[in-house]
């Protein structure tokens, strides 16, 4: 199906081949790019490193991603308008691995899930994203959005807490304990800097939001420090080594080098190291990477389609996703997916093809070479904020509450199955759960949808009168294993007193081994019983499947008609 195709083709570099390289390609349309992709590119600046932190690492982790994994994605992805980098929607597979593994595991992990999304790109798995339940989607991206606020309660009220323990009810009361020595001079910072971001729309200008409420923050701390305040900074609380051996504070201002990932830090200070264990260890959190990964770049992809009326290539996405997070970290940086509202915006501001994604890049690698010194004075406060407003745009609690107020059970029961292991347990499993929950949900509902009717008396279809003892039964709905058998039961009953009957299939477009099972059953039972059936309009699938088993008429017990007509003209 050609309108369907973006779903299954797979060619490196679509994106940027298509739009730069098979359309014209000219001055107007770069200089459109490079605008696009100056204003994205500030706007990536605190995010990456405010989700770095989130995650567990140092904030020049999130930058490194940014502008490495930001740069190959761009360049060998399939969407065009696409801005990776550091997204919220890993902080809760992140953060763990990086309290359990370190720096190391991080990268080690990152690298996998690489791995695994070529894999997923080669096997032309794309197209599956159509089959995740809007249900299930909602329900982790809320999850994870509540996990987000809560790890960011610390840091807005500048709690004073070694460590967050590892289940969420623990962090929770850990929390609540520590309310009462909360500091109001970061809460303040932190209060004014989330003020500024709700109000700031309402003037209705191009500049994002989180930027003034940042440059206020920052404002704002600096201040109460110079008064006498102990309001961490980014400076204050994240050093580096220089290479004379001494330690700088805040962000390193030089470029990062290569590394081998098992060379970085373990939890404990010490090289991770590879081997064997340490894969299979990592192996379900890579796999976890890759599968939200997946997900998020190309529902980013699917939104971005719907704005701008162009087609995604979902299997080259996911190779260009894979490239960006098998080479980021050997250069320090951490898993990087499409983002959402950094590529809405960046098609808002003018993007013309995958090189406003590329200037974007190279504003973030300027921005670490030449502004880290500024960028120490962000606030700890003011960083926890904007995650909170990050978490809070993402739980989509407008469409959230719709779902709950206007869907059907199973989708509700779904959606709250998934939001509740995302926050309790883990994304993976509430992932796992939703759409093996939605899928039996969805057969079930198939299943009931499946009947069968007498219409012997039914004058509309049934013109002429019909032999004494003979009946027509039809069934309406697909045959498959979870209706097949109470359907041919309810048939076995009705035909119990029969002579025989007429079984009209044209409503029937499935029949799995369930239903050719059943219908065996249902045969054999008439050739016990002395009763006739004759199966009338088969449809394609169905008929398919019984001249692939085989089955045949048998003398006496079974025939088939094409037609419902031929078989009333067959027993009259």
């Amino acid at each position: 199906m050609p309108h369907r195709a973006y779903l299954f083709s797979l060619r490196f570099a679509h994106a940027f081949r298509e739009a730069c390289l098979d359309e014209r390609y000219s001055r107007g349309r770069f200089l459109h790019d490079v605008m696009a992709g100056v204003t994205v590119g500030i706007i990536a600046i605190p995010l990456a490193m405010a989700l770095a932190i989130a995650s567990g690492v140092a904030p020049q982790y999130g930058l490194y991603t940014a502008f490495i994994a930001g740069f190959v994605i761009a360049l060998t992805g399939g969407s065009r308008f696409s801005i990776s980098g550091p997204t919220a929607a890993f902080v809760v597979i992140l953060y763990p691995i990086a309290q359990s593994y370190g720096l190391g595991g991080l990268l080690l992990a990152t690298l996998m899930s690489g791995i695994l999304l070529i894999i997923m790109a080669l096997m032309r798995l794309g197209r599956f994203i159509e089959y995740i339940p809007e249900s299930v989607t909602l329900g982790f991206t809320g999850g994870i959005a509540v996990v987000i606020a809560t790890l960011q309660i610390k840091d807005f009220f500048g709690l004073q807490l070694e460590a967050m323990p590892e289940q969420y009810w623990d962090k929770i009361a850990v929390l609540v304990q520590g309310m009462p020595a909360l500091d109001a001079v970061s809460t303040l910072v932190a209060a004014a800097t989330f003020m500024v971001m709700l109000l700031w729309p309402r003037l209705k200008t191009p500049v994002p939001a989180h930027l003034p409420a940042v440059v206020v923050g920052s404002l704002l701390a600096l201040w109460f420090n110079a008064h006498g305040a102990s309001i961490e900074t980014i400076g204050s609380r994240f050093s580096y080594l220089l290479p004379d051996g001494t330690r700088g504070a805040g962000i390193p201002p030089f470029l990062p080098e290569f590394s081998w990932p098992w060379h970085q830090a373990n939890a404990s200070g010490e090289p991770l190291g590879l081997s064997w264990n340490m894969v299979r260890e990592l192996l379900p959190s890579a796999f976890a990477i890759a599968m939200l990964g997946a997900i998020e770049s190309l529902l980013c992809a699917v939104v971005l389609d719907g704005m701008t009326g162009k087609r995604h290539s979902a299997n080259s996405e996911l190779m260009g996703q894979g490239l960006g997070n098998i080479i980021v970290p050997f250069f320090g940086g951490i898993t990087a997916t499409a983002a959402i509202a950094r590529s809405a915006a960046n098609y808002r501001a003018g993007a013309e093809s995958p090189v406003a994604g590329m200037v974007h890049a190279l504003v973030v690698l300027l921005a670490l070479v030449s502004l880290a010194g500024v960028l120490a004075y962000l606030p700890m406060p003011a960083m926890a904020a904007l995650l909170v407003m990050v978490a809070w745009n993402m739980s989509e609690a407008p469409k959230a509450l719709h779902l709950l107020k206007t869907a059907p059970r199973s989708d509700i029961l779904v959606f709250l199955t998934c939001f509740s292991l995302t926050v309790i347990l883990d994304m993976v499993i509430a992932i796992t759960t939703g759409i093996l929950l939605a899928a039996v949900l969805f057969m079930r509902e198939m299943a009931q949808m499946t009947r069968v009717t007498d219409i012997t008396h039914d004058k509309r279809i049934i013109s002429s009168d019909l032999p004494d003892g003979w009946r027509v039964f039809k069934i309406n709905g697909p045959l498959f294993f979870a209706a097949a058998d109470r359907i041919f039961g309810e048939l076995a009953e009705l035909s119990s007193n029969a002579r025989g009957f007429i079984l009209y299939m044209d409503g029937v477009t499935i029949l799995d081994a369930g239903g050719l099972s059943a219908l065996n059953k249902l045969i054999a039972t008439c050739q016990k019983d002395g009763t006739e059936v004759v199966i009338a309009d088969l449809q394609f699938q169905p008929l398919r499947t019984l001249a692939r088993a085989g089955v045949k008429p048998i003398d006496g017990v079974s025939r088939f008609c094409p037609s419902l007509h031929e078989a009333l003209n067959l027993v009259s």
